[in-house]
């Protein structure tokens, strides 16, 4: 059975592969910029275009000297322990808040979720000297402590991606529990917590990323030469007479390989995580 094609479908699909097509170039093309600088020569960068290919794809010079003169290693060990200790402190606030919220219906519900849709709506650096003088006055300036109690919190993304999957979750479970002599500790920590697997991985891998990327909070806090992030270890390669381009295209590289090679393989986590829960069946 041969299928009809209409002119107005043929040209309605064609014209949306096209905007496709367009917006996978606007976006690959800073990507593509930066791969061809890493491994052109302090010379070639200057005397040649953006998108023109290097001479040779074999120059490691640039990576090399970026992860060694850079200390990207000791950035990386950094950024893993604030990673761990921050992911940890996200996922327990955000989905014991998110368990508060559901299942114990006070009269101050709303107006708490109107405090963290408050917060949101408050620019960071409206906060930060007020935040920068706590941080000094506790003793954490210049300690890795710094970003992990600020990272430490919850947002309120963290809480509704929560919230999502605890709406599907009936309320019998928690009451068999509780007849059984468990209490709401238990409850959440046995029973809850666990059926909550789908959402802490979607809640681990977007602030996860958040974090990882993050350069003001590691600049403001973390100034020491030994305390740098991975997102503050190419910033030495910015002095008062320019830029060493090529080098910080490599390390940027560098540091996106991580995040390309978690995004491909739990992207289908992030994509269920985020709509699973937000329909009841």
């Amino acid at each position: 059975m041969k299928t009809k094609w209409n002119t107005p479908d043929v040209l309605l699909t064609v014209l949306k592969y096209l905007i496709l097509i367009f917006f996978v170039f606007i976006f690959l093309t800073p990507i593509l910029t930066m791969l061809f600088s890493a491994f052109k020569t302090a010379s070639e960068f200057s005397d040649t275009s953006l998108i023109t290919l290097p001479s040779n794809f074999l120059n490691f010079s640039n990576f090399k000297t970026a992860i060694v003169k850079g200390k990207m290693i000791k950035g990386f060990i950094n950024t893993s322990i604030i990673l761990f200790f921050s992911l940890i402190g996200n996922v327990l606030c955000g989905s014991t808040v998110a368990f508060v919220f559901s299942r114990f219906k006070m009269k101050f519900n709303s107006f708490v979720k109107g405090m963290f849709l408050l917060s949101v709506m408050i620019p960071n650096v409206v906060t930060q000297i007020s935040t920068f003088q706590i941080i000094h006055a506790l003793g954490l300036y210049n300690t890795r402590l710094a970003p992990i109690v600020l990272y430490f919190g919850t947002d309120i993304i963290a809480i509704y991606i929560f919230l999502q999957f605890l709406n599907n979750i009936s309320v019998s479970l928690d009451e068999s529990a509780i007849v059984e002599g468990a209490n709401y500790l238990q409850v959440f920590t046995k029973i809850i917590l666990p059926l909550l697997a789908p959402a802490v991985v979607t809640v681990l891998i977007t602030k996860g990323v958040t974090i990882y990327n993050d350069f003001y909070i590691p600049f403001l806090y973390m100034p020491d030469s030994d305390l740098l992030t991975i997102s503050t270890t190419l910033f030495k390669f910015k002095g008062p007479f320019g830029a060493h381009w090529e080098v910080i295209c490599a390390g940027v590289i560098v540091i996106m390989v991580p995040t390309v090679i978690i995004f491909i393989a739990l992207q289908k986590y992030i994509y269920n995580g985020l709509v699973s829960g937000s329909v009841k069946e």
